[in-house]
């Protein structure tokens, strides 16, 4: 569906009557900034789909947890650490 020149013409004559004359170029200067975001946002998006995969942190293989300090029970869980017991 292609709009023709007179589609066009019937189009503005109607934003002219809704909005008045005085508010369309501040209208118009508001839908651009808004297309402009629009499509920042999306090749933002775009870049980061098709980047490169995200690779290990280099410096080496990830910390070891901490060993349970000598005087704790065995089945005590580590602070931060939370086990789940089956029934």
């Amino acid at each position: 569906m292609r709009l023709e020149g007179w589609q066009i013409i019937i189009v503005i004559v109607l934003a002219v009557l809704l909005f008045g004359a005085p508010k369309l170029p501040g209208l118009a200067r508001s839908v651009g900034q808004s297309l402009r975001i629009f499509k920042s946002e999306v090749r933002q998006l775009k870049d980061e789909n098709n980047g490169p995969a995200p690779q290990a942190a280099p410096g080496g293989p990830a910390p070891q947890p901490a060993p349970l300090s000598p005087g704790s029970p065995a089945g005590e869980s580590a602070p931060g650490e939370h086990r789940h017991q089956e029934p």
